[in-house]
């Protein structure tokens, strides 16, 4: 993968954050961006332990979390209508497309959007 920029969906970043070598030589002196609504879903799993936490916060601390914007959320819409997929995929997908920025997923659902730059991930 060229380029310096790579923007994960949450199945990656939780792989990564699982001990995953190919991802963490993949990502090795990358600029790391995730979704908002990345880092509601890392952190808002039910139950999730305390030192899970920790180490997802700690991993957040090292990304640049990029919140909602106007242009996001109008993209997001556009996306549901279209391609009909997910909210949470919907919004990772129009902040990758919105930034530029290739998305990284093991999620396929992703190679249907076509304005996007989709980089798939197979375990």
């Amino acid at each position: 993968m060229s380029g310096s920029k790579m923007r994960l969906d949450t199945n990656i970043a939780l792989y990564l954050l699982g001990g995953d070598q190919v991802l963490a030589t993949v990502l090795n002196e990358k600029e790391v961006y995730i979704s908002v609504i990345s880092e509601m879903e890392m952190l808002g799993y039910p139950g999730i332990a305390t030192e899970e936490i920790i180490r997802i916060k700690s991993f957040l601390a090292e990304t640049t979390i990029v919140e909602l914007t106007p242009d996001i959320k109008n993209k997001t819409i556009e996306l549901r209508q279209f391609y009909n997929v997910k909210l949470p995929d919907a919004i990772i997908a129009a902040t990758a497309i919105s930034q530029n920025i290739p998305l990284l997923s093991a999620d396929s659902i992703f190679k249907r959007i076509a304005e996007m730059n989709f980089v798939h991930y197979e375990i």
